[in-house]
């Protein structure tokens, strides 16, 4: 099925081809070229608070650019309260340690998850599995990145201890513009892409191509990602708007395997291809704004493995096939106010095969669904002094699991420079399709439905302060409670509703920006947690960086992170022997020429950007070295 996704691409491709070659002539005389700033803020664009007291990190086109991030892992890894793993420079083995990210100590389940991950508001996750794949969610197609460090109980729902969504591009003013550019790195890495936007009258459209390939650091730990967007709009009135976009990836990792390891005779290998679909209308009016949106995810993982202790190899195989809609008004019937209504319905799950010489393993087509309606309300208190309760419900029916209510409420308060925010949340996450298949493997019949959802209390509060033009900062402090944690016992072996986890800590950011051609930005997390071995939760996390122009051409973008120490092991599997390993710091910098031409409409960045530049010893999984320094140049040329 995910061929489907090919010709909804060519089929874009030739709408966008198609209203160039209509414009003709008048195609340099409607071309208007976006205005790039020169100086954009490093590692992050900022934090903001909704009028619901949800804190949300926010990461630009701009920073991904700038940190030359290649995907998902590598974007976010500087937002304080972010963490990530993985094996190679291209490509994620999996959807555990060889390519994740962690939120506050939230994401380390697997199978399952405790974040979610979305592409224009539309859940994007391994339907049987549950959790989220890096290579799905390509970073070339992003205008921006949302981070959400708390749960998200009553608009995001089930698996929303932490989330991140990112939106698409979009073109929204009249014109044409084009993105083209390629890059050539250390360890034959390799990164090419293409993007075009347009808008003529009420239609605009976007198609975005890009390929990334790399031999990697280590033998075996090669990879490639291809990926491929588009998306068409029509605004059928000021008010009503019509979208239809299609995204389709086709990746591949490999395994390393632990350093100093006997190589194994098959290398394993993690494939994965995706279609989505996504169509939304949307309206904007005086009296409120809504859309429903439909959107379809058919992907499939083919995963071949090496069985040491039988000494063979074995293939898993994963198809799902995710669907939905999501309704959603909101609503501002008197000064100040605003009701949301919404209406959630996903339906996930698919089939897998282990396949062995002896026997195979199958999960016939075997399918969830959540049916969730939602109500939250705001109301704005004063003008000099603003003061903005909330509150929101969300009551969730889902198949085999029975209902889960999810419930959240907030308090911003607003006074000139400074800005208050308080939030209480209580989050849930059921067990995945996954528990069919272990417990049909381990003769438990349909016991699984004993299982009960995991949850989680999320206090947060906080404070922004501009002290200055030049400098503003927040501080957030966070408390965390979990309980019912899916963790795996024997004998017999079974899922069970055991585990009690507890995280707190404090949140700063700082932003100086002394002047137009030089911003600075420092961040830090501090974080304890109960149990003291609860994975991918360092005591420490710091960063920093910085944006500088000089010489008219020049910028300069130079970031650091600082990691502690912290425990690797998958919570579900208590029995293993936890792995920790070490603290360290990273050093990267970019520096980009960048030239436009006074006859042509035309932007060209050069740059030479180098990752961890002190050549620091790291790992993310014991016994998996991360790379020393790298290098990477290249050309952008912007029509």
């Amino acid at each position: 099925m995910v061929k489907r996704g090919k010709a909804a691409l060519l089929i874009f491709f030739i709408l966008g081809s198609s209203s160039i070659l209509f414009q003709g002539k008048s195609f340099s005389q409607t071309y208007r070229l976006e205005p790039v700033e020169v100086v954009a803020s490093p590692v992050i664009e900022g934090n903001k608070v909704t009028e619901y007291g949800s804190q949300i990190t926010t990461v630009t086109k701009k920073q991904i650019d700038s940190l030359n991030a290649l995907d998902l892992p590598s974007a976010v890894r500087r937002a304080p309260g972010v963490n990530i793993s993985r094996y190679n420079l291209v490509g994620s083995y999996g959807g555990a340690q060889g390519g994740a990210i962690y939120i506050r100590g939230m994401g380390a389940e697997r199978p399952g998850a405790e974040i979610q991950t979305l592409i224009d508001g539309q859940p994007v996750f391994q339907g049987v599995f549950t959790h989220p794949l890096m290579d799905l969610l390509s970073v070339d197609n992003v205008e921006r990145i949302e981070i959400y460090k708390g749960a998200q109980p009553v608009f995001l729902g089930n698996m929303s201890h932490g989330a991140v969504n990112l939106v698409t591009k979009q073109k929204t003013t009249p014109g044409f513009e084009t993105k083209i550019g390629t890059a050539y790195g250390s360890y034959s890495t390799w990164n090419t892409g293409l993007a075009h936007g347009g808008k003529i009258k009420e239609f605009d459209y976007y198609l975005i191509g890009s390929y990334k390939t790399s031999s990697g650091h280590r033998e075996n730990a090669d990879g490639q990602l291809q990926n491929y967007f588009g998306r068409m709009g029509y605004d059928l009135s000021k008010e009503w708007r019509l979208s239809f976009t299609a995204g389709y990836t086709d990746n591949w990792a490999q395994d390393p395997g632990v350093a100093g390891s006997t190589k194994p005779p098959v290398i394993p290998r993690f494939t994965t291809r995706d279609a989505i679909y996504d169509f939304t209308v949307s309206h904007s009016h005086s009296w409120g704004t809504g859309q429903i949106k439909l959107f379809y995810d058919d992907g499939l993982v083919r995963w071949r493995q090496y069985d040491s202790t039988r000494r063979e190899q074995f293939d898993s195989n994963t198809d799902w096939d995710n669907q939905g809609f999501k309704l959603e008004e909101k609503l501002r019937l008197w000064p100040g106010g605003e009701i949301v209504l919404g209406y959630d319905y996903l339906y996930y799950g698919g089939k897998f095969e282990e396949v062995r010489p002896a026997q195979t393993r199958r999960l016939e087509d075997t399918f969830f669904y959540n049916s969730a309606p939602y109500l939250a309300i705001s109301q704005v208190f004063g003008e000099k002094i603003q003061f903005i309760p909330s509150a929101g419900i969300r009551y969730n029916m889902s198949r085999y699991f029975g209902d889960e209510v999810g419930w959240q409420a907030g308090l911003v308060m607003r006074y000139k420079e400074t800005e208050f925010h308080a939030q209480y949340a209580r989050g849930f996450n059921l067990p995945g399709v996954y528990v069919v298949y272990q417990y049909q493997v381990w003769n438990l019949g349909d016991s699984w439905k004993n299982l009960k959802a995991e949850k989680i209390d999320h206090y947060e509060v906080g404070v922004t302060q501009k002290f200055t033009s030049w400098l503003k900062g927040d501080l957030t402090l966070f408390w965390d409670y979990g309980k019912d944690r899916l963790i795996f016992k024997s004998p017999p072996p079974r899922f069970e509703n055991l585990v009690e986890y507890h995280t707190q800590g404090a949140e700063m950011t700082i932003t100086l920006t002394p002047f137009p051609e030089l911003e600075i930005f420092v961040g830090g997390t501090y974080l304890e947690k109960s149990p003291d071995d609860l994975p991918y939760a360092p005591k420490w996390t710091f960063t920093g960086g910085l944006a500088y122009r000089f010489l008219e051409h020049f910028l300069l973008n130079m970031d650091g992170q600082y990691v502690a120490d912290r425990y690797v092991s998958n919570p579900r599997y208590p029995t293993a022997t936890p792995d920790k390993v070490g603290d360290y710091y990273l050093l990267n910098a970019k520096l980009t020429y960048r030239l436009k031409w006074k006859q042509y409409p035309v932007q060209t960045d050069f740059y030479l950007a180098g990752e961890n530049l002190t050549n620091v010893s790291y790992e993310y999984l014991k016994g998996y070295p991360a790379p020393g320094i790298t290098v990477m140049g290249g050309v952008n040329f912007y029509f």
